[in-house]
């Protein structure tokens, strides 16, 4: 009995090393083939379990077309960020090779890299994609945008009123109309260089407290919400789609972007153990090229330059993830003192 238990790990082992090592030669593979055998290898296995904080409404809207192109089910474990890094890190730790595919920021996608939870793959759409979407290690790759833009209420203010610059917003006419979402320290650091950078940088976001106060509020949704209501005339920082799609709903909102629009990026990666190799790496190549379609239908930013944006003509910034998550703490303490504390005087 031992006899067998031994012969059955060693070729439960010998399996899971020959799938990684399948994974390996096809994600690195670049001829002219190359998706025919991704394809066919992925139809094979059937199936992958994918990780990641895509909003609920719009799951089923990405994840249906893939499954009825390619027949492979994709099985769906969604979570809050931290929850996703949480659990993909917990499992690679105790050698639970579950997860094939993830998809959230592209920071704590950096973690699962530093981490060796991922895969390199070295794919041709790569050349498509916006500058900054892929690491030099290549193990994960940028999908959509998240940009924050400004919006405003449209009976309360007219658009040829609107600001054009950061500076204008040190205009004293905005007294007491400015909101920001509480946890943007990434938008902050990256609005900081835009201004100087350093000091001169902080003084700008000083300035603007001290003349006009900065009203935080916690999430993206409420302060669009309360931009809506005429609670918040002015929103500083919300994402892109939200007042499209209120505004689409006969809301008086509207939004506007100061350039160069600073912009956060989710990405998708595969596992380098992952049980499901080959469906893994079709779904991390759909993710980049038929799935950017339908991420612009659902007001999302795309990654591929071949795919018309939502911002066409927009000026982005896209924030490092390697600088957001190696200088998070430096940025969210720079964050909630110079603007969070004393945003409401």
């Amino acid at each position: 009995m031992k006899k067998f238990l031994k012969i059955a790990v060693a070729s439960a082992a010998l399996a899971v090393a020959g799938a990684a090592m399948a994974q390996a030669s096809l994600a690195s593979y670049v001829g002219a083939d190359r998706m025919d055998k991704i394809v066919a290898a992925a139809k094979k296995e059937g199936a992958l379990n994918l990780y990641t904080t895509i909003a609920e409404k719009d799951v089923p809207k990405l994840i249906k077309p893939f499954e009825d192109k390619y027949g492979v089910k994709v099985i769906v474990w969604r979570a809050g960020t931290d929850k996703v890094l949480q659990r993909t890190l917990a499992e690679a730790a105790a050698n639970r090779n579950e997860v094939d595919a993830v998809h959230f920021g592209s920071p704590e996608m950096e973690a699962l890299s530093r981490e060796k939870v991922l895969m390199r793959v070295d794919s041709p759409v790569y050349a498509d994609l916006q500058p900054g979407s892929v690491p030099a290690h290549h193990e994960w790759a940028a999908t959509l945008l998240s940009v924050w833009v400004q919006a405003y209420n449209t009976k309360l203010i007219k658009k040829q009123d609107l600001p054009k610059t950061y500076k204008d917003l040190l205009d004293p006419k905005w007294k007491g109309m400015l909101g920001i979402e509480a946890k943007n320290q990434d938008w902050f650091a990256a609005v900081v260089d835009i201004n100087g950078g350093g000091d001169k940088g902080l003084k700008y976001f000083q300035d603007l407290v001290a003349i006009n106060g900065v009203s935080p509020r916690k999430g993206h949704t409420l302060l669009t919400n309360m931009v809506v209501s005429g609670e918040v005339p002015m929103a500083l920082t919300v994402y892109n789609y939200m007042p499209a799609q209120a505004k689409d709903k006969g809301a008086p909102i509207d939004w506007f972007a100061l350039e160069p629009a600073i912009a956060r990026s989710n990405a998708v990666g595969v596992a380098r153990k992952a049980p499901h190799p080959a469906a893994a790496l079709l779904f991390h190549e759909y993710m980049l090229t038929e799935a950017q379609r339908v991420l612009t239908s659902l007001d999302y930013v795309p990654t591929n330059t071949k795919v018309e944006s939502p911002l066409k003509g927009v000026k982005l910034m896209i924030t490092d993830p390697i600088r957001s998550l190696d200088e998070d703490e430096k940025w969210s303490k720079l964050f909630d003192d110079t603007v969070i504390k004393r945003g409401g005087r």
